[in-house]
């Protein structure tokens, strides 16, 4: 099975930025298409972003216009980066497939704090 491995997470204070990876053990970005998704304590899991197979992306409304999803096929890779971060962006985020439910098990994920 391959594994999700995420990272680029930590504190960081309102309007600033981070950059997520998201490593794959196997070259599955080329057969799924992607998605970040993140879970805030006492919420649900959400879907924040989604990259397809070729290429187009789309992102929660909650987020857009200030992350970008983005992918390197070649190194198995992928990415999102989080602009203008505002407390309510603080949560676990994850990388799986996009469809529901998500193929593939879940990784540890990594936390982001956006906090002053």
């Amino acid at each position: 099975q391959v594994q999700l491995v995420e990272s680029g997470g930590g504190l960081v204070q309102p309007g600033g930025s981070l950059r997520l990876s998201c490593a794959a053990s196997g070259n599955i970005f080329s057969i799924y298409h992607m998605a970040w998704y993140r879970q805030a304590p006492g919420k649900q899991r959400e879907l924040v972003a989604l990259v397809t197979r070729g290429g187009s992306t789309n992102y929660a409304d909650s987020v857009k216009g200030r992350f970008t999803i983005s992918r390197d096929n070649a190194k198995n890779t992928m990415y999102l980066q989080m602009n203008i971060l505002k407390p309510e962006d603080t949560a676990v985020y994850y990388c799986n497939t996009a469809g529901q439910p998500p193929s593939l098990n879940w990784g540890q994920g990594t936390q982001v704090t956006v906090s002053s």
